[in-house]
């Protein structure tokens, strides 16, 4: 009998579930949007209930579109949005607020509070961060202090936080009626709220964010033979199948991309853009602005480390100049419209649209183009768009090299924005290395697969994993050295435009 893993991917703007064969090949795929709502400037929301039903629609429609029978699918792995933070009853399974957004800012005057005497840096030793609006522990605590009647539900018991893996494991495994409560390493160590060493929630900081500790959930390896409960006959997959990997989304990219020796780095560009360098089992401080978080923890085997760069905003972009200006009707068009232009016109975009992240890290900054003359047209604009993303790269290797002293050969991509081959060539020529864009580009929902085939043994070990790894296309550098300079001196100056904009 033919088995398969489930990949549920739960992302920014989609729910997705893909079905995955023993040599890592898409088996059959469903993506469902949810919506993304905006209550003011800089907040941004997702419906915790509207995903859940989307997750549940995308999983009966990839197995019908496979044609599995009872029993095919051999475990469950999720992968997610990171940071975006929700807060439900468990006895109801009502959320007592929509889930906040990675991308949310509502929460600067919080972490300016906890900042005011000790930094940014207060907690960076322990947990890897800075105190900044993108990670969940902020967003809980505003939850906390603004939404009526949750403070007392969890005194009480009742009120439980979780990121989005969290919400479906508990709801895939029973929800209200004994649904496992767990987070994986990964997620967990984007709260905040997690001793990186330990991998245990740290006491002192849940004592400064005034947390009842009831309200976190268990903190586990990424890939758990143990598994943490089973999916209910009743529920999407009318079957008892083990949900037993779990991968915060990047992490899952990066094993995904079978990125599992020490110094190989991966880069994806979605929503937003983000950078990881396998650092071992060493923990590395970054000094350059960069993330020290968890890439991936194998049952029993020691955790593995990973230094980040994150950018808010890449694919986005896109999306706003088909959404807000209406200068595309799709984001595929966005290549052709760039094309049509030699280059960028010397207009520079820096989309800070909710600050900068990685390697600044300023919630005061907000976007800006740059350049601007009568000569300008929207193949520029469309242009210009495509190089942040390839400038805002180059600024987090060039953090990474002055972290680690490791110098990348190659570039693994994936992520929605690698079929764009203007985009890819532009990114080999600022970073001066070759660009590698796998077979398999689902590489985000392909590493939790791996994670919960690797737990029930559908997979023996990384080494068949890394087997499975195929290069579909390289790109080479191909500009010359004094115009990459100028081109990236450019963009360094736009980015100092877009710094101070809120007081």
């Amino acid at each position: 009998m033919t088995k398969y893993i489930a990949a549920i991917d739960q992302g920014t703007t989609s729910t997705r579930c893909i079905l995955f064969d023993k040599n890592g090949r898409v088996v059959s795929t469903a993506q469902k949007e949810h919506r993304q709502i905006f209550p003011q400037p800089g907040w941004v929301e997702h419906d915790p209930l509207e995903i859940w039903q989307n997750t549940q629609e995308v999983i009966k429609k990839a197995l019908i579109l496979a044609e599995v029978k009872k029993g095919d699918i051999a475990a469950i792995g999720i992968t997610n949005q990171r940071e975006t933070t929700l807060v439900w009853n468990k006895e109801t399974g009502q959320p007592f607020y929509n889930a906040i957004v990675w991308q949310d800012t509502r929460t600067k005057a919080i972490c300016d509070r906890l900042s005011e005497n000790d930094g940014l840096d207060r907690f960076r030793e322990k947990v890897g961060l800075p105190l900044t609006t993108y990670f969940s522990g902020p967003k809980i605590k505003w939850i906390l202090e603004n939404v009526e009647g949750v403070r007392k539900a969890a005194e009480e018991g009742k009120a439980v936080f979780g990121n989005i893996d969290t919400w479906l494991i508990w709801q895939l495994t029973g929800g209200a009626s004994g649904g496992a409560y767990v987070t994986d390493v990964t997620n967990a160590s984007r709260t905040m709220l997690m001793d990186l060493s330990s991998l245990n929630w740290d006491e002192n900081i849940l004592n400064l964010f005034d947390f009842p500790p009831e309200m976190l959930p268990s903190i586990v390896p990424s890939s758990d033979p143990l598994a943490w409960g089973k999916t209910k006959l009743n529920g999407p997959f009318a079957d008892e199948i083990p949900v037993c990997g779990d991968l915060g989304d990047q992490q899952a990219a990066m094993v995904g991309q079978a990125c599992f020796n020490e110094g190989e780095g991966k880069n994806t560009y979605g929503t937003g853009c983000f950078m990881l360098l396998n650092t071992g089992n060493q923990i590395i401080q970054s000094k350059s602005g960069l993330l020290t978080t968890v890439g991936y923890k194998i049952g029993k085997s020691d955790a593995v480390y990973a230094l980040e760069g994150s950018v808010a905003i890449t694919g986005a972009l896109v999306q706003w100049l088909r959404d807000n200006l209406g200068l595309i009707t799709s984001s595929s068009e966005v290549e052709t419209l760039a094309k049509s232009v030699p280059d960028n016109g010397g207009i520079y975009f820096v989309p800070a649209f909710s600050g900068l992240f990685a390697p600044y890290w300023r919630s005061d900054a907000r976007g800006v183009i740059v350049g601007l003359t009568r000569y300008i047209n929207k193949g520029h604009f469309a242009r210009a768009a495509l190089e942040a993303t390839a400038y805002q790269t180059c600024e987090l290797l060039d953090a990474m090299k002055k972290d680690s002293n490791v110098t990348l050969k190659t570039l693994k991509v994936d992520g929605g924005m690698v079929v764009n081959e203007l985009l890819m060539q532009f990114q080999a020529d600022m970073l001066c290395v070759p660009v590698v864009r796998p077979k398999v580009t689902e590489t985000t929902a392909l590493g939790a697969a791996y994670a919960a085939g690797l737990a029930t043994g559908y997979w023996n070990d990384t080494d068949e994993l890394i087997a499975n790894w195929q290069v579909d296309k390289t790109w080479y550098p191909q500009m010359d050295e004094k115009q990459r300079k100028s081109l990236y001196n450019n963009w360094l100056k736009a980015v100092q435009k877009s710094l101070n904009w809120i007081e």
